[in-house]
């Protein structure tokens, strides 16, 4: 919301700092609105008007220190300059504070505002009274809030703004947000805070849980009646990861907590706050010496590796169903013969799946549509049975906003694919707040939690998943020799077993479809479809009595469009086309007809329906009627070749809607082919179907009759086209 205010203050950077160009300093927009723009703007201010040379964004070293020596109190009586005052007010404004009108005048408003900051930082009483301190200063600089936020609550509020208090006066502590919300910055301060009370120098506290941090923590387990610093550090750590504890003393209360938190975790339950209590409530990964009874590796298990790992601990083994590279880590998928030695030895298994997922712009719901088809052939393949948990990969530092914008659409494809289309579960690899998230939106049965990389800020600041099934938590070495392997030591937590006994593997199935290497077949493949349309009275654009004008204004498609549209989603075609083991030219062949063939009336119906005039019509990429796609739809579920609950005339609108989205359109497609060979009295279409069946399932397509005839007449020619082209990719 534009804040009239925030208006004022960017318009006294642009015209105080008009050679803002020259000084580094940007032109802001006088919206209203303040961000991190305003304040880079406002600190470059300051440092101009301190006389530092080299500006920056940063409130870093050179500007604290500067500041601290030149005005270690900022005041009425100590503010430099009119423009350095005015520095300041623009800065409470763009806090949500009353800055005094921007005047350049240390008033009793910006007075009274100064101490109400300080009041919700913490510092009112380390720093009394309504001046400026330093710290306080580039507090001030930055977007954090000093109230609760949101959904951050006041428990953790009132932890942030006594660490404040307590250690804004040590050289490398900061002031932290007060805004109820766990974070890096919070979660780094209790590290800090703990390195103080053990007694480490400025300089030697560095906010890392190190060795010596380590060693200390080991000398201060807290326990039921303990009061003070120490208590108050771990029930913080308590709070903070989201346990039902109150701040302050170790009570019988607090020891309840401890033991639950204890329990889920997977620690010794005493109820007692030692070091691997304090360990797993500060870094993800906690005491990384803990003998861990899961792991998971890229090297193959053989016998003396099984023996070694099993003499070891080890019951559950972490392993790959395949693994994109050809030339990088040649064991990290599993090996033939390998789930068999795993089962000899007493092992059990839990499958991984990843390919290249590694930056937010890998993960889209289409995206994870084809991951769990290849994941779900992977799987049969190698034999494991119904009820597995897959998990599927998110192998990097999602921030929040991509996990809501790339990666929870990707699981929503990965659970619906894995949900109709095969008897597996699906899991999340990920860090924690990736695999919380992707459990609440109800994409993942169990979590395996990448806490090793105890630096993304998706560890930082969260809880343990709720539905955790595998801690990752250090990589070591297992055996020697000819045993020797190394393996990442994950905790299991006992909601994922993995599985002890497989199926013999599905092993390969010959003349499979393969994705289309678009570079090598796509011009030609389009002059081959262009020339069979324009023999058939198909032109490039326009037919079926559109006028020209009519055919652009209503969205005609040209055959060029519609053939590159299909090729855009061939690793959909290709997908469903292996699944059910047909060939791909046979969903693809109506698609690229009915995208081609739009026409007025089509456009005319759907916006009927639209506007609630009709209540179904034939749409989308396949042009399907949506009483025909639950039909087909529920032959396949009444078949066992997909799963999900039948659908019935109520589910109307919403399959027409659904219709819309290309991919449920295509998997439609698929569908109708398999119910149509059973209205037909075929059998079902596979990769071995000849030319008068699958014409007859051509025809069938568009329905009954002469007309319907005709259509299989004209499309088993497309059929023939495509159809040469995936051979040619397949046979490569």
């Amino acid at each position: 919301m534009a804040d009239e205010m925030v208006r004022l203050a960017q318009r006294f950077v642009n015209t105080t700092y008009n050679n803002g160009a020259t000084l580094g300093i940007s032109k802001l927009d006088e919206d209203g609105r303040t961000g991190w723009t305003v304040m880079y703007a406002l600190t470059r201010a300051l440092q101009y008007e301190m006389g530092i040379t080299s500006l920056s964004n940063s409130f870093g070293p050179t500007t604290l220190s500067t500041l601290q020596a030149k005005y270690p109190k900022l005041d009425e009586t100590t503010v430099p300059s009119a423009n350095f005052c005015r520095i300041l007010q623009a800065a409470l404004y763009c806090k949500g504070y009353d800055g005094g009108e921007i005047d350049g005048t240390y008033n009793g408003r910006v007075r009274a505002a100064v101490a109400k900051l300080k009041l919700h930082m913490g510092l009112d009483g380390v720093f009394p009274g309504s001046s400026l301190e330093p710290k306080v200063v580039k507090g001030l600089l930055t977007m954090d809030a000093y109230v609760t936020v949101g959904d951050g609550t006041d428990g953790i509020r009132a932890i942030q703004r006594w660490l404040n208090g307590r250690y804004v006066n040590r050289r490398d502590f900061f002031v932290i947000p007060c805004d109820g919300h766990h974070s890096r910055d919070v979660a780094k301060s209790m590290l800090f805070a703990i390195q103080y009370e053990i007694g480490m120098a400025d300089g030697t506290a560095n906010g890392a849980f190190g060795p010596g941090t380590q060693a200390g923590l080991k000398s201060h387990t807290v326990s039921a009646g303990a009061t003070g610093t120490w208590p108050m550090l771990f029930t913080a750590a308590m709070v903070l990861n989201r346990r039902d504890v109150a701040f302050g003393d170790f009570t019988a209360a607090v020891k309840s907590g401890v033991e639950a938190f204890q329990s889920f975790v997977k620690l010794p339950v005493t109820g007692v706050g030692d070091f691997q209590t304090w360990a797993s409530l500060l870094v993800s990964y906690g005491d990384q010496s803990r003998r861990g009874s899961a792991c998971d590796g890229v090297t193959k298990i053989t016998p003396a590796r099984a023996q070694a790992l099993k003499d070891a601990g080890y019951q559950y083994v972490g392993r790959y169903l395949s693994n994109p590279s050809t030339t990088s880590l040649p064991e990290k998928q599993i090996q033939p013969g390998e789930l068999d030695t795993i089962r000899q030895y007493g092992l059990r298994c839990f499958p991984i799946y990843q390919t290249w997922s590694r930056s937010a712009d890998y993960f889209s719901y289409n995206q994870g549509t084809s991951d769990a088809f290849r994941a779900i052939e992977w799987a049969r393949f190698h034999g494991f049975k119904a009820g597995t948990t897959i998990y599927f990969a998110v192998d990097y530092d999602a921030m929040d906003g991509e996990v809501s914008s790339y990666v929870i659409p990707h699981f929503r494809g990965v659970h619906h694919t894995v949900s109709e289309n095969s008897s597996y579960q699906v899991g999340v690899y990920g860090p924690r707040n990736v695999c919380q998230r992707v459990a609440d939106a109800g994409f993942a049965r169990t979590s395996f939690v990448s806490d090793m990389s105890s630096g993304f800020s998706g560890n930082l600041g969260y809880p343990m998943p709720s539905n955790w099934a595998f801690d990752q938590i250090a990589t070591v070495t297992v055996g020697s020799g000819a045993s020797a392997i190394e393996i990442d030591t994950d905790i299991a937590s006992g909601r994922d077993t993995g599985q002890g006994d497989f199926d013999p593997g599905a092993g390969t199935v010959a003349g499979l479809d393969t994705d289309l290497d678009k570079t090598a077949y796509r011009d030609a493949m389009l002059r081959d479809v262009q020339g069979y349309l324009t023999s058939i009275g198909v032109p490039e654009t326009g037919g079926d009595g559109w006028t020209d004008k009519d055919w652009a204004t209503l969205g005609g498609v040209s055959t060029t469009k519609a053939f590159d549209l299909v090729l855009s989603a061939d690793w959909l075609f290709t997908a469903l086309a292996r699944e059910f083991k047909l060939r791909k030219a046979l969903i693809q062949a109506p698609v690229l007809w009915e995208l081609r063939k739009l026409n007025a009336l089509d456009v005319a119906a759907d916006a009927a329906v639209r506007n609630g005039l009709k209540d179904d019509c034939s749409t989308g990429w396949g042009q399907i009627f949506a009483r025909i796609a639950i039909e087909a739809r529920n032959h396949c579920l009444s078949e066992g070749l997909i799963n999900g609950t039948k659908l019935t005339e109520a589910n109307l609108r919403e399959v027409w809607d659904n219709l819309q989205d290309p991919a449920y359109n295509i998997r439609s497609v698929t569908y109708l082919t398999i119910y149509n060979s059973r209205q037909l009295g075929i059998a079902r279409p596979g990769l071995t179907t000849g030319q008068a069946d699958t014409q007859a399932l051509l025809a069938r397509y568009n329905g009954l009759g002469d007309a319907a005839q005709q259509y299989g007449r004209e499309l088993i020619g497309l059929y023939n086209v495509l159809e040469n082209c995936n051979l040619l990719s397949r046979s490569k």
